[in-house]
Parts: structure tokens; sequence; C-alpha cells
């Protein structure tokens, strides 16, 4: 080989390996798309892994659902007296209501787009989707596919005997076997179970307190998160960007640009003090913060010790060119001298294995929560990188819980109505128009009000409010009417969802009138990227130097 055969082949082969090197370990499709369990309230419960009807599995691992506990592909996510926010790397949101379960059946990324099913089981949730580039969101629930080729906010509501879906913003294309219907801003589709051609198009109904939590969530996470963007070199990953702004401020530093610490942290502060770990296949140890920040800071960019400050994280590795963003179980580094094991926080310049440039400020130990304040390096300590510790080492806050029950609901002869399966011909609760939901008519509107179905040891339908539907134990419902139930549950009716089409081509005539085109067009393409909601405020001064 002469020299400049072996110089071409040298530079190709270095050339060759840096390509490979500054790619995240991610194949072309493939379900390594990771999202965020972003807020947790009340009885909330996770299932990893879920094959067919998870309601329908005695012998389900589920465990009790964190704050910031890391989505995959086929986990599902379910609710008792509880709700739940999933935030998606796009801004893309979705909002459980109580008794609800929602599987997460295709979280896959191709070509750089995502594409996002999922599954709503059974009960109420809405759904915040704005596709780029080609991506690709739909719900299935029911007999029926919700999928949205632009920005959009839809309610979905999956009972016994029915389901409905309810268009608050942009417009969303109803798939029915070979129909697709348009549903736009304003209406309503309900289409009862098991019949062919029936599909009643109508008004939104009016909003409840589940549409008015939904819309206070949707509106402050958006704001907050465009505000914090301007510190970031992130262009398309936005998930958890919202809360460092609202509990936090930013500081410049010197060739990573801005870098962000909590409010109340000063320089003895250690990043890992407060959090929990958790041991799960295919990554091993993952820390998962429990502050409301805790997403990003645990999981991508790096940690920068600034004298006169402290610790403070850094968003860097975001990348570009719609390249996905690589997920880390931790933002730390195993390290091990003898017999003792700690972690040292990764800052943006570390080399994979090799000597981690924080640990000049010290390694911080391991217990079972998380990991206690930084020590000093001990005279003559020799720390060692490790790819991961023993599985033993730590121990996993994952507690195992009951499988969620099923909770019988049925769609009212009012468009969009909830009312409970257990009310029969003679029940007492009414619609009350003017308070504008379902109350106990034996007991008088303000006590009614008053009273939580999710109390224990009190009748939930006293508190059946708007379109929110109430759990009613099995025990309490009469023989008549469990006799009239439909025969199958709303988790059953569901199928899986369609092939993936990344837009659609609505026919004309559709968005005025809503009806109904058989075999409607569809095509491959990119949606375009609308402009969030509402304008990023302006730069805030938090009291520190920006």
């Amino acid at each position: 080989m002469t020299f400049r055969s072996y110089l071409r082949f040298a530079i190709i082969f270095v050339l060759a390996w840096s390509f490979a090197a500054l790619q995240p370990a991610y194949t072309t499709a493939s379900n390594a798309r990771i999202i965020r369990l972003s807020l947790v309230q009340g009885d909330v419960r996770i299932l990893h892994d879920s094959k067919g009807d998870p309601l329908a599995n005695d012998k389900a691992a589920w465990s009790r659902a964190e704050l910031n506990l890391p989505i995959r592909e086929h986990d599902v996510i379910a609710t008792d007296s509880g709700r739940a926010e999933v935030e998606f790397e796009n801004g893309a949101m979705a909002f459980i209501n109580e008794n609800s379960v929602l599987e997460f059946f295709d979280l896959s990324l191709e070509d750089g787009s995502f594409t996002t099913r999922l599954i709503l089981r059974q009960g109420t949730g809405s759904f915040y989707a704005h596709p780029s580039r080609a991506d690709y969101f739909s719900v299935t629930g029911g007999d029926f596919t919700a999928q949205v080729a632009g920005r959009a906010n839809f309610r979905m509501d999956n009972f016994d005997d029915g389901s409905t879906v309810a268009v608050n913003k942009g417009r969303v294309s109803i798939l029915y076997k070979d129909d697709s219907t348009t549903v736009s801003k304003g209406q309503s589709l309900t289409m009862r179970a098991g019949e062919t051609v029936s599909a009643n198009i109508g008004r939104t109904p009016e909003s409840d307190d589940f549409d008015r939590w939904v819309s206070g969530r949707e509106d402050s996470v958006v704001t907050s998160t465009n505000a914090a963007m301007q510190y970031s070199n992130s262009y398309n990953y936005t998930s958890g960007f919202g809360d460092l702004y609202t509990y936090g401020g930013f500081y410049p530093i010197s060739g990573f640009g801005y870098g962000w610490q909590p409010y109340g942290a000063g320089i003895g502060w250690s990043p890992f003090d407060y959090g929990n770990w958790y041991f799960q296949s295919g990554w091993g140890w993952s820390f998962v913060g429990n502050q409301p920040w805790g997403w990003l800071p645990y999981h991508y960019g790096g940690w920068i010790f600034q004298p006169g400050i402290g610790w403070l994280w850094a968003p860097t590795g975001f990348g570009g060119g719609g390249l996905p963003v690589r997920f880390h179980p931790v933002t730390a580094t195993f390290v091990r001298s003898g017999s003792a094991v700690g972690i040292v926080p990764t800052h943006p310049l570390d080399n994979h294995g090799k000597t981690p440039v924080n640990l000049a400020q010290g390694v911080m130990p391991l217990n079972s929560r998380a990991a206690s304040a930084q020590s000093a390096l001990a005279a003559g300590s020799r720390w060692k990188v490790v790819k991961e510790i023993p599985k033993e080492a730590l121990v996993s806050h994952a507690s195992g819980v009951s499988t969620p029950a099923r909770v019988p609901r049925t769609v009212a002869s009012g468009n969009a109505a909830v009312t409970n399966a257990a009310r029969g011909g003679n029940s007492s609760i009414v619609y009350d128009a003017k308070e504008h939901r379902f109350v106990n008519s034996n007991v008088p509107v303000n006590s009614a009000a008053n009273v939580s179905g999710a109390e224990s040891g009190k009748d939930s339908s006293a508190a059946l409010a708007g379109r929110s539907p109430s759990k009613v134990p099995a025990a309490a419902t009469p023989a008549s009417a469990r006799a009239a139930m439909p025969s199958r549950s709303a988790s059953a009716r569901v199928g899986p969802p369609p092939p993936v089409q990344r837009s659609t081509v609505f026919t004309r005539g559709e968005l005025s009138g809503g009806s109904r085109s058989r075999g409607a067009t569809m095509q491959t393409g990119s949606a375009p990227r609308t402009s969030a909601p509402t304008a990023a405020p302006a730069p805030r001064v938090t009291g520190r130097p920006h």
C-alpha cells in the first residue's frame, strides 16, 4: 500500500468513526423514544411493556407512577382518583382524567420524524398536538381513531357503549374502517358501540372541571416553555424547559451559553440530593428527580461547577438537523474506589469511559434514595470509572400496586354528555343546566357541590360534574342496571390503531359540515410547524447575572 493510499484510507476511517460517534445510539426506525410523565395528581399507576388489553391481564406488574418517570413504547398509564399529564419531545401533551387508562402503543422514530400512536382504553383524555416535519399523532378509542395533521386540541371519551371526540382547536380526522370524517373546532362526534353507520356530529359540550384544568395546564406549559427556549440551543426538543423557567434562573457560562440552577440553591447544593433510583431493563439504574424540574437536568445535558455560584446544569448536546436527542438514565458517571461506589456529575466535555472532568469537585456517595452531598476525595484514593454498578447496589423504588379496575360508564342520549352506567331508570342523578353538571336530585345543589366523589365511604354519584365520570363500586350497582350494561367494556372494544399516515388531505365541504367522505384521500407529507398558542413573554429578571 502506497503512502497516499494509506493516508486516504486513514482519513476515510477517521471521518467514518467520527460521524458514527456523533450519532445517538438509535436505529433509523426504533422504539428508542422516551417521554416524560410531567404531572401526577392522586393515584396514578404505570405498567411497562404491556401486551394486549392491560386491564384483562391479572398478572400484569403495575407499579405506582411518580413524577418525571420515563415512559417508553408499550407502557400504560392508569388513573384511579387522580390525574396525570404526559409531555412529548416536541411540546405535544396528553392529559388523563380520573378512572382512565392510556396506552402508548407506538413511540417510534423514523428519518427524524416522531410517530405517536396512543390508545385510550377507557375513560377520558385530552390531547394537544402540533406535529412538525412528517410527525404523526393519533389516538384510538372505541371503534375509531382521531388523527391530526396540524396543531389541534381535542378531547376523547371512551365508554362501554360508545365514544366521543370534541375538538377545541384545529381539526381532527376521524378514521373508521374505510371512512374518514373531519371534525373541526367547536364540533364533536359521537359513535355508538357496534353501530356501523351511526356518527352523531354536533356542537362541543360546555367545558367542565377537567377541560378547565387542561386549558390552564396547557397555557402555563406553553408560555413558560417559550420563555425558556431563549436560553437553549435546542431546536427539536422542548419537554421540561418550561419547568426550568418556572423553578429556577439562568446564568451565562463562558463557552457554554447559559447554565441553570434552581431557586434556593447555593454553593453547597448537590444536584443529586433529592430523587429516587429505579432499575429498568435495557438501561439499568435510572435517576428520577422528585422536583417538578427534575427531568431535563437528570437525563440531558451536563453539569458545570462555577466558582462562587455552585453547580449549574448546561443544556448541551441537543443537536439539530432533525437528529434525535439522546436520553441518559442519569447525567452522572459511576465511579468506584475499593468497595466505595459513588457518582460524579457528567461534564459536557466528558469522554465516555474516561476520567470525569468533575472528579476534582468530589464524589457523591450513593445511598438507597439519592446521592448525598459531595465528599472530598480521600488522599491517595483512586477512583475508577465503571460502566454500571450491580443491581443490588441500590434499592429500586418501583412499588407494586393492584391492577386498575374497570369502571362501567355510558354515553348519555345528549351529545357527548356522560352518565353513570349504574343510574338505571329510577336514578336520582339529574343534569343541572344552570350548574352545567350532574347532581343528586335528593340533595340540595349547594350541598351536592361540596361532595367529592373521591372521598372514601361516600356515594360518588353525588359528585358527577359535567362530562367527568365517577367510579361506582360494583357492589353498589343495582342488579337491573348491571343487566342493562353493555356486554363488552370500553377497553375490550379498542382495536389496534390504523397504519401510519403522515398527513391528511381534507375534502372540500368537510370543514363546514363535518360530513363523512368515503375513502378520503391520504398522502404522505409533512405537516407545517405552527406557532405556539401563546406568545413568549419578555426575558424576566431573576436577580441573578444573565
